[in-house]
């Protein structure tokens, strides 16, 4: 039998939880600044016509923007730890290896039609549990 009561007491579990109030911070920057780059630079983001190189460049800038945000609110609250050198260093290498993980999964989704609207909730879905793991490893074992 599961004892919830345990797990909601761990500190893994209490990580997660503010790991994800810092994820819904950075990826509604992300997205925010996404949609808002789409729609400035004049694209229908109603329908995707394959891959598209502004969702591209959209995608990227709303990315690195959010970046900044989640490096010290991740460092602060979430693991609630110094920013030092080598955690930054082992967090921008986990984000580094998430942002080619996304960047994959937009074009795929592209690529298979998705609207660009709806991509990045698909990304997020998948990406997001791989990027717990590995932020917590640059925060906890470095």
């Amino acid at each position: 039998m599961i004892d919830w009561k345990t797990i909601r007491n761990s500190q893994t579990f209490n990580e997660f939880i503010r790991f994800a109030i810092v994820g819904c911070i950075a990826a509604a920057i992300h997205y925010g600044l996404y949609l808002l780059l789409l729609w400035a630079m004049g694209l229908d983001i109603t329908l995707a016509n394959g891959i598209g190189i502004k969702a591209n460049i959209a995608y990227t800038i709303g990315y690195m923007v959010s970046l900044v945000c989640n490096m010290v609110l991740t460092a602060r609250f979430t693991f609630r730890e110094h920013l030092s050198v080598k955690r930054g260093t082992g967090f921008l290498l986990s984000h580094g290896i998430n942002y080619l993980l996304h960047m994959g999964l937009l074009n795929l989704y592209l690529w298979l039609g998705v609207p660009d609207w709806l991509t990045f909730p698909l990304v997020l879905v998948i990406a997001v549990p791989i990027n717990f793991i590995l932020v917590r490893t640059a925060f906890k074992k470095l």
